[in-house]
């Protein structure tokens, strides 16, 4: 939206200044000790985030380590209620 020659952002202005917080390049170290660069708010220019837990080692992106917990047999009351759903 053009307004007195200015172009302005449509849902009130440009961005204000020296309220933002710095973004600048961190490097961040997997599980399996592979590393990479990525721009973020955190730290300071350079600092590195080990990661405890990452796609490569997480059972929710794997697969591995899921098992089904049949706590007070809920699973046996669900299959006596429903016979026909097992």
């Amino acid at each position: 939206m053009w307004f007195r020659g200015e172009r302005k952002h449509f849902f009130g202005g440009f961005m204000k200044k020296d309220i933002h917080p710095d973004f600048h390049t961190i490097y961040v170290v997997m599980t399996n000790g592979e590393k990479f660069a990525t721009r973020s708010t955190y730290g300071k220019e350079g600092d590195v985030i080990n990661l405890d837990v990452d796609p490569l080692t997480h059972p929710a992106w794997t697969g591995s380590g899921q098992k089904l917990i049949d706590s007070a047999g809920q699973i046996g009351k669900f299959g006596k209620r429903y016979p026909g759903l097992k």
